[in-house]
């Protein structure tokens, strides 16, 4: 989902990874969903996101290139906190209506 925008760096949406995330983390285990997810959302998004495209960094003409993103609204940091509130509201509901 991560892809190279020119001038800017590498974009990556702001739902799609952590909704993933929390899927993910659901199905492999709903008593642990939360961590699972940060676990599943920061280190996917690391990898996809940072790792995968760095071949491409050069060819972007961006000012900074950084491993992890630079700044507070980083695509590592929303993703690893909107999977674990995600997960926590879903595994939530769950534990209410059992």
């Amino acid at each position: 989902m991560a892809h190279p925008v020119r001038g800017v760096g590498i974009a990556v949406p702001v739902f799609i990874p952590p909704i993933a995330a929390t899927v993910s983390a659901l199905i492999f285990s709903s008593k642990y969903a939360p961590a699972l997810a940060y676990i599943c959302g920061t280190m996917g998004t690391l990898l996809g996101a940072d790792i995968l495209h760095f071949g491409d960094i050069r060819g972007l003409g961006a000012p900074v290139a950084s491993i992890g993103g630079a700044g507070t609204f980083d695509g590592i940091f929303v993703t690893g906190i909107l999977a674990v509130l995600l997960a926590s509201v879903m595994t939530g509901k769950a534990e209410k209506t059992s």
